[in-house]
């Protein structure tokens, strides 16, 4: 671990290295129009171009509220939104195009971006603007009212309905930063890296809940990354490594945040095909979340290694800690298909949670951590310490009998286990669990064990 830190602390040194040349383009200047109508994607682009051309510089979006489809950032070029304007997507879904398709976890195709990039180096998105993505438009009603107002015949629903736009996807591009900006409302996720390196989130802000899937941050196969000081509350998942490719995530440092999400909010998976290794989850705090606190999930063939998560404070949170290695097996990108992976060498410290009640749990009643392996794959090498988690309590004498499906092949959600047997630690399929001043609070009673630990 300590030259996992050296090694992020370093990172971020070479990452504020990137800088741009003093030249500024006003997209006012190339037409740009604050009408709440006219659609400025032309130029923008045209700005965001010859910038570019020049061999760099910043792009301004101005005070006000400028509409636009699809703009893709090119090498040194800043995307600076001031305090006061609003990059606003388009309610036409014909206005955004798709960079690097591909099909995601739940069948949806993806691609679709307000702000993309693609083999671009040198990037960056800063202001105390707003880029929001208006995704309540993508939900079916005001689709079909798009169609009519457009004249589009009906028949063509499907065309529109399918890849909503993420807000902003960077796609195998290096040196980025995304600094002090406002990103909103998105139709799917809102912040995708992929296959990128050297990136710098700082100071960022999410409010996504506009349609399904909306996650926050997602570092999809992506390394050498720092996110810190950012304030997300997202309807899915708030920070998401995955990899939906064969291509590893790692070396990674996420830092004093603050989360909140109708799903989860630290989550490893579940599109896991590639590695996660040396990752750093350290003093962040978690708010309201109903599908658990901390999820570390392989069930795509990756190997997960080199996990540290500590000083994590929870407060009304389904499921504080939920690890779990399956045989999915899913593939995404025509890759082929994985060996079955592994979760080993992970360290959660310095960890007070306070679940949701009874009546507000996903599962009742609740338990504070659960870990599974499957019959011929088992977690590894797991230390859990200075941990202490309050409960509701509620389980009953029959309960500690229950019998817990493996379903190893299924979407890795906890919820989907029922209540189990513990109401403090329940493991299974699991070696090496080392626990160091764990403690679990009731405010009721609870007939359940406190503690189940099943290692083979």
């Amino acid at each position: 671990m300590k030259n996992l830190l050296y090694i992020v602390s370093m990172l971020l040194a070479v990452t504020l290295l990137s800088c741009q040349s003093d030249k500024h383009y006003v997209i006012t200047t190339y037409g740009a129009i604050s009408d709440q109508t006219t659609i400025n994607t032309r130029a923008i682009q045209q700005a965001i171009d010859d910038c570019h051309n020049n061999g760099g510089g910043t792009v301004i979006v101005p005070s006000g509220h400028f509409i636009t489809g699809t703009v893709l950032l090119k090498d040194n070029v800043t995307l600076h939104v001031e305090e006061g304007a609003q990059l606003i997507g388009s309610d036409n879904p014909m206005d955004y195009i798709s960079i690097d398709p591909f099909t995601d976890a739940t069948g949806q195709v993806r691609g679709k971006c307000l702000v993309g990039a693609e083999g671009a180096n040198n990037i960056a998105i800063t202001g105390q603007g707003i880029i929001d993505g208006r995704g309540e438009l993508f939900l079916s009603k005001n689709i079909k009212k798009t169609m009519k107002r457009l004249g589009v015949d009906q028949s063509e629903y499907g065309v529109y309905a399918s890849n909503r736009p993420f807000l902003v996807r960077l796609v195998k591009s290096s040196n980025i930063q995304v600094k002090d900006i406002s990103l909103r409302q998105p139709a799917a996720w809102t912040l995708h890296f992929f296959q990128s390196k050297n990136i710098l989130v700082d100071g960022v802000k999410i409010y996504s809940h506009a349609h399904k899937n909306n996650d926050g941050i997602d570092l999809d196969s992506s390394s050498d990354a720092i996110i810190q000081n950012c304030d997300i509350d997202s309807g899915d998942d708030a920070i998401c490594f995955k990899t939906t490719s064969p291509v590893a995530t790692s070396n990674v440092v996420v830092s004093n945040c603050t989360l909140k999400s109708d799903w989860g909010t630290i989550k490893f998976g579940t599109e896991s095909m590639g590695d996660f290794k040396n990752i750093v989850v350290k003093n962040c705090t978690i708010n309201d979340t109903r599908g658990g606190g901390i999820k570390i999930l392989s069930v795509d063939g990756a190997n997960i290694d080199n996990i540290l998560i500590d000083n994590i404070k929870m407060n009304n949170v389904d499921m504080p800690i939920f690890i779990r290695l399956g045989e999915r097996l899913r593939t995404y990108r025509d890759a082929p298909k994985q060996k079955v992976g592994s979760i080993k060498n992970i360290q959660i410290s310095n960890v007070t949670a306070v679940t949701r009640s009874i009546e507000e749990s996903r599962v009742t009643p609740p338990a504070g951590i659960f870990i599974t392996g499957t019959p011929n794959h088992s977690v590894e090498n797991i230390t859990l310490s200075n941990i202490a988690i309050t409960l509701p309590g509620g389980g009953t004498a029959e309960q500690v009998k229950a019998v817990i499906a493996e379903d190893e092949k299924r979407y890795p959600e906890f919820s989907f286990f029922g209540v189990l047997p513990a109401y403090g630690l329940y493991a299974r399929h699991a070696k090496n669990i080392v626990k160091e001043n764990i403690t679990f609070s009731l405010e009721g009673e609870d007939a359940r064990e406190e503690i189940i630990i099943e290692e083979n």
